[in-house]
């Protein structure tokens, strides 16, 4: 393992009220390529460590899409919450068909282990969220290991999934219009077509609405959702995620929201509910 694998290395910092935004990169073991994340500090860490938000985000979207759009920061300075945010995929490999569409490939990682070829190789993005990054991030920045996870779209299904896999593991979750159920969508048959290969019963061990069903652990979901989302019945279907937990009984709050649409607009609207949510779980309020 290299150097810069150990020890992330600073690209940007700006301070944001009385925290600081900060950008690094690294080696990462998960995806063998460099990854960049950032990290939100609020004031709070300056002397005591304070528990951790990851933010997932969605297709075509980097770290910096989140950070700039959200809003998040000030309430997040003032719960005294870390927020984390990672790339939504490796970056460099130069596959074929890599870079050809928006919905899969770069930018369109999808959280999971990818086992087929070219793919497998570095399309490891479940094991860097889940696993390494937090691990770096722990190591290395004043933060508990009291973890909560959101995100949006496609980072909506990576949260929702990270959090029912790993019980334990988060104190809470929470997801702006996710693609609730992937395996019977256009963007996801797509994605995990490719990365699982075509048996599609493997692609059950990616889907919420199939994790729910078994789930160990109930952790109350919060989810919102723009009723005038352009992909709300194609790709996101937030109805059969309502109908799964009320089959297994897992607690749901889904919040559908009148002429909200798919964009950062609507994120920004409604992220200061989703942080108190989180702050709650984590002992902040």
């Amino acid at each position: 393992m290299s150097e810069l694998s150990t020890t992330p290395e600073l690209i940007a910092s700006n301070k944001c009220f009385g925290g600081w935004l900060k950008r690094y990169k690294h080696q990462s073991s998960s995806t063998g390529t460099e990854m960049v994340f950032a990290i939100y500090l609020p004031p709070q860490a300056q002397n005591k460590p304070v528990p951790v938000l990851y933010w997932l985000s969605g297709l075509t979207c980097t770290d910096e899409n989140f950070s700039q759009k959200a809003g998040a920061f000030r309430m997040a300075a003032e719960l005294g919450m870390a927020i984390v945010c990672p790339d939504t995929s490796p970056r460099g490999t130069d596959h074929p068909g890599e870079h050809e569409s928006y919905d899969f490939g770069s930018g369109a990682g999808f959280y999971v282990n990818a086992t087929q070829a070219p793919w497998a190789e570095h399309y490891r993005m479940y094991d860097y969220v889940v696993a390494e990054l937090p691990t770096l991030v722990e190591e290395h920045f004043p933060v508990t290991d009291a973890r909560s996870i959101s995100g949006h779209s496609m980072g909506g299904h990576g949260a929702l999934i990270c959090a029912l896999k790993n019980p334990g593991r988060y104190t809470s979750v929470s997801a702006f219009a996710p693609i609730s159920n992937p395996i019977n969508c256009p963007w996801g048959e797509k994605a995990l077509g490719r990365y699982l290969g075509p048996d599609r019963e493997s692609w059950k061990e990616w889907d919420s609405c199939a994790l729910i069903a078994n789930a160990e652990e109930r952790l109350p979901l919060l989810v919102d959702q723009g009723e005038a989302d352009n992909f709300l019945a194609e790709q996101l279907n937030p109805g059969a995620l309502l109908h799964a937990c009320e089959s297994a009984g897992h607690p749901l709050e889904l919040r559908m929201q009148p002429g909200y649409d798919h964009s950062y607009f609507f994120i920004a609207s409604f992220i200061d509910d989703h942080l108190r949510h989180h702050a709650k779980a984590l002992g902040l309020s």
